[in-house]
């Protein structure tokens, strides 16, 4: 059977999966963990993508992420391309790294942040890296440690952050374990408690089928029998793609198709783009590269970064060199393009293919 194509849901969150080629490990040793977390870490932040959970094992990793402007193909081409190029030149190695593409799972929030969340934070005990609870509380390579706070948290990026100001003065990474932390009580103390509890709870429940997606069918924990027997419009509908309820799955299912048929046919390159959003604007093409700070000129900078790396799936660096402005500035512009398209869904025909 042909795979799946991976559902666009921009805002939702996606249990993310990926193992190395033959099941072969993907980290060889600490090195490798910090070099993969320290390019995590700055996409994240650059795309304000949120990471709930994570945890890496010696041939894989997990993920769970909440997608922001940026799509998450566009994250996960730069964070997997990026460290196997790293990972080969350090290991004098050539060849493709890892198994296939990476398996992305879209997530109902309300019923499944929280057991995402112990579930992938629990996989280095289920894959005996360490023995008992205590152990994964000082556990390097996940993300659990941060939200029992016993150690730093490898997800804060060592860099000037470009949002700060969006976030309090915090990273995205801080504010994501304030967000999860706060299901869990008002004080900090409390919440720390009270979820460590959490997870220790699911320490008896092991690996669990009803967490792989795949709508009631997987929430019933495989039971097809049990569906079977009720009438065929009393079933929830199901999708391998996506674990949820029934209504759920039926409105990603639609925005993906939504997205999909406004992207059909789109194969638009970076230059034409820039050319079409000049002549928007009314504006030459060579003045967009200058440091030109008028509205007409801010806003084509927006438009163009917004719909070359959201709609189009350019990289940012990309974006930033046919722009000759920082990626920060990229990443600026993309979070801003939103808000201008919905105040004026013309631009949209600028991507109508001619």
């Amino acid at each position: 059977m042909p795979r799946q194509a991976r559902l666009d849901a921009p805002g939702v969150l996606q249990h993310v999966m990926a193992r190395g080629i033959e099941r072969r490990k993907i980290f060889w040793d600490d090195k490798d963990r910090s070099l993969f977390l320290e390019r995590l870490a700055l996409i994240l932040e650059e795309t304000q993508t949120q990471c709930y959970a994570w945890a890496l094992i010696p041939n894989h990793f997990h993920l769970l992420l909440r997608i922001g402007q940026t799509p998450l193909s566009t994250v996960m081409r730069r964070l997997m391309t990026g460290y196997a190029v790293t990972f080969n030149l350090r290991h004098r190695r050539a060849g493709h790294l890892f198994q296939n593409r990476y398996k992305s799972v879209v997530c109902e929030e309300d019923a499944y942040l929280l057991e995402l969340t112990r579930y992938i934070h629990l996989n280095p005990l289920r894959a005996k890296l360490v023995k008992d609870l205590k152990e994964l509380d000082k556990y390097l390579w996940t993300g659990h440690r941060a939200l029992v706070g016993k150690r730093k948290n490898l997800l804060i990026p060592d860099v000037p952050l470009i949002n700060a100001g969006e976030n309090n003065g915090k990273s995205l990474a801080e504010k994501t374990v304030e967000d999860v932390l706060r299901y869990f009580g008002d004080s900090l103390r409390e919440a720390r408690t009270n979820y460590r509890r959490f997870v220790e709870k699911g320490i008896k429940h092991g690996r669990r089928e009803d967490l792989q997606g795949g709508g009631l069918i997987r929430s019933s924990g495989g039971d097809k029998a049990g569906l079977l027997v009720q009438k065929k419009e009393d079933r929830e509908k199901s999708d391998q793609r996506i674990l949820g309820s029934g209504d759920f799955v039926s409105d990603v299912l639609k925005n993906a198709n939504e997205n999909a048929e406004r992207k059909a046919g789109c194969n638009i390159s970076l230059a034409e783009l820039i050319r079409r959003v000049c002549k928007n604007f009314d504006i030459k093409t060579g003045e967009l590269m200058l440091d030109i700070r008028r509205v007409p000129y801010t806003q084509a900078r927006v438009i163009i970064s917004y719909l070359s790396i959201h709609e189009l799936g350019y990289r940012g660096s990309d974006v930033a060199k046919a722009l000759n402005v920082s990626r920060a500035s990229v990443s600026k512009a993309v979070s801003r393009g939103e808000k201008l398209i919905d105040k004026n869904q013309r631009l949209w025909d600028l991507l109508k293919i001619s």
